[in-house]
């Protein structure tokens, strides 16, 4: 549905791709609020910052922020297009400097959290999959830096919120949360994400026993943090658990892709399947068992967990760490008053989700966008991007999501052969 400028954009989130379609809109002439839940820009990222990317710079940029960037600053340098950088370093040499910059600047609320977004005085179930529900302002629920809430409104809503900083999947069969899972979870006992395992976090997992669950990057991610501390802190342990068997033909939990087009995605499967197959290395790899209890006792810096599991080694296990790494899924309450189709399997909106399932291949690099009416919902003017927009598929590619930007856009905007990324793209920054 096409949005004539100056209407109001609402993005939620000033990660990498909620900064790249505010500036996308900011070009245009759009009015735009970025709302951010966290202190800083790409909160989600900074939590990973450690982390060394797969892809290399030149995949999680896009022209138009570059011309941003040296239009503000003649002296800007980025990041050579081959360079590998870490979470940190694209946020410190690409990210910050785009949120600041005076396209972008005075648009930015940081620790605003958007609660809820509906529409003017229609609710859900009223007009459903009328356009004319088009013709009323979303209302957005919003909690500021001060703890106070407010109604803010806009034309057209964008949810660039991601997945990372959402609710992660639970380590109980068939999805759901092992006996005890959910009391954990709420106090924090269990780590889900990537510490910093050699580093600001050492002293929590140095000289412990940790269980690691789960059979993707970040999981092998860890389990090659925790070799290391295996090797620097005595007493350290780590018991590595998957679901699955593993792939035989890797000869360990990572499954390999084959002639791999990231060098740095591979050799970290091949690490992870190396250790994960060495005896000595003090992980000790038990696939095909799942997690059916967790109870915690003790108490302070010292608790201790007895987990239950079930698979071929049945049985209570104590641990004192958990790290579980099994993926996660969208957080949906943000439009839950809103006409959005989803996905029953992966809760993506229903079109891409649809589109998406006809790709046979788990390497990110083979993704490719959808056509601009895969990003449709039925409320009109509201379009989720990016990670988010693929539910609780892992595979999601930041290319793809420019992409994505570019389609929506195309639609607001009206004009099919509107790219702002193809060449000679120039402007001046907003006075």
């Amino acid at each position: 549905m096409a949005v004539d400028t100056p209407a109001k954009i609402a993005i939620l989130g000033a990660g990498p791709i909620g900064l790249e379609a505010a500036l996308y809109a900011r070009v245009l002439g759009y009015d735009v609020a970025i709302y951010e839940a966290g202190p800083r820009v790409a909160e989600a990222v900074c939590q990973w910052g450690h982390v060394k990317m797969f892809t290399p710079f030149g995949m999680n940029r896009s022209p138009l922020g570059l011309t941003a960037l040296r239009a503000q600053d003649e002296t800007y340098a980025p990041p050579l297009d081959d360079e590998l950088l870490t979470g940190h370093e694209w946020v410190e040499r690409y990210l910050a400097p785009l949120a600041q910059s005076d396209l972008l600047a005075d648009h930015l609320l940081l620790s605003t959290k958007v609660i809820r977004v509906g529409k003017g005085e229609i609710h859900k179930d009223e007009m459903p999959g009328h356009e004319d529900r088009g013709d009323w302002p979303f209302r957005l629920l919003v909690r500021g830096p001060d703890g106070i809430e407010r109604l803010d409104e806009a034309d057209l809503v964008i949810d660039a919120t991601g997945v990372f900083a959402a609710e992660p999947k639970w380590c109980g069969y068939g999805g759901i949360p092992a006996v005890g899972e959910t009391g954990l979870r709420k106090r924090d006992a269990i780590e889900c994400r990537l510490p910093e395992i050699l580093g600001k976090d050492r002293s929590r997992y140095a000289g412990k026993h940790t269980l690691l669950i789960g059979a993707g990057y970040s999981a092998a991610t860890n389990a090659v943090a925790l070799a290391t501390l295996i090797r620097d802190a005595p007493g350290t342990r780590v018991t590595w658990i998957t679901r699955g068997e593993g792939p035989a033909a890797a000869g360990g939990p990572m499954a390999l892709i084959a002639g791999d087009r990231l060098p740095e995605r591979e050799r970290l499967a091949r690490e992870a399947n190396a250790l994960a197959g060495d005896s000595s290395s003090g992980i000790t790899f038990w696939p095909g068992n799942v997690v059916e209890a967790i109870e915690e006792t003790g108490s302070g810096e010292n608790p201790s967990f007895p987990v239950l599991l079930a698979g071929p080694q049945e049985g209570i296990h104590t641990f004192d760490r958990i790290i579980a790494n099994v993926g996660f899924t969208p957080d949906r309450s943000l439009y839950e008053e809103l006409q959005v189709h989803e996905c029953y399997a992966s809760f993506g909106p229903m079109r891409l989700a649809a589109a998406l399932s006809g790709s046979a291949s788990g390497d990110c690099l083979d993704q490719k966008t959808c056509g601009p009416k895969t990003l449709q919902s039925p409320e009109p003017n509201f379009y989720i991007l990016g990670a988010k927009s693929y539910g609780r598929k892992a595979n999601f590619l930041l290319s793809v999501g420019l992409e994505q930007i570019r389609e929506v856009f195309s639609m607001i905007g009206d004009r099919e052969t509107l790219n702002l990324y193809g060449s000679g793209v120039g402007f001046q920054p907003a006075q």
